[in-house]
């Protein structure tokens, strides 16, 4: 019987989070809904350091997956698509930063399954060569609000927008419909769409919700799909898609 496959899931660091006492030691943390999403769909997770000032031993872990998760968090640095910080930018994470982008252009290079969620799309995006609003409302004035905020009172699973889907796309047999009903809890967005991206969902003003690459697994999307049970509007087959691409071995993922 073929094992369970192994799902890295990224961390972030404590610090990074507003409102963190100093005084606390170092640690990278994650909120568990991912781990119990990739649970759910039948993977195995498994927490990811962030230890990019050790490649060797970052890419020992990477070896051993069979797929990636990058969740939400804070923002992405701008430097990493040749753009200056304006003053909206929110607070970073800069071994966040490199660890993501490295094991994306890693999981991209080998066909390795990768799934994207919020800060996670962006991360996808930036890996690809691609550009990001650093604020929303700041830079892009005919948006709706996006910015859906549990720090601001609103419930991690309040619908906030419709996205409208793209047919014939993995995000379009993962959610089993053309449009629907997502949460949104982010003042970033994709501007210029990353090198070989397909564009596959968007929220009402245009905003690109969704994106993934139409010649291997790798999709990445806007919203918290982790907050709803599988079958929901906003989350349908999507974790069980990306683990069963993850189920297959480095010969059909390569053919």
């Amino acid at each position: 019987m073929k094992q369970r496959p192994l799902i890295g899931v990224t961390t972030q660091t404590l610090h990074a989070i507003d409102g963190i006492p100093e005084a606390l030691p170092a640690s990278w943390v994650m909120n568990q809904r991912y781990i119990h999403a990739v649970m759910q769909a039948g993977g195995v997770p498994v927490m990811i350091p962030l230890i990019a000032e050790d490649p060797a031993t970052l890419e020992s872990l990477y070896q051993r997956l069979d797929g990636i998760v990058v969740p939400g968090g804070i923002d992405v640095d701008p430097a990493y698509y040749r753009r200056a910080r304006t003053p909206e930018l929110g607070r970073l994470d800069p071994a966040r930063d490199t660890t993501e982008i490295v094991l994306a252009r890693w999981a991209l290079r080998d066909r390795k399954p990768f799934l994207g969620l919020c800060r996670g799309l962006q991360v996808l995006n930036v890996a690809t060569g691609g550009s990001l609003w650093q604020d929303l409302e700041a830079e892009r004035p005919e948006s709706i609000k996006h910015d859906y905020f549990p720090t601001a009172g609103f419930a991690r699973d309040h619908l906030a927008h419709p996205v409208e889907v793209a047919p014939d796309t993995r995000l379009a047999e993962a959610l089993g419909r053309a449009s629907s009903p997502v949460n949104s809890m982010h003042h970033q967005g994709i501007r210029e769409l990353g090198f070989g991206l397909e564009p596959t969902a968007w929220a009402p003003d245009g905003l690109i919700e969704a994106a993934e690459l139409g010649d291997r697994w790798a999709v990445g999307v806007q919203w918290h799909p982790e907050m709803f049970e599988p079958g929901a509007p906003a989350v349908g087959k999507l974790f069980a898609a990306f683990v069963d691409a993850a189920r297959r071995d480095d010969e059909s993922r390569l053919a």
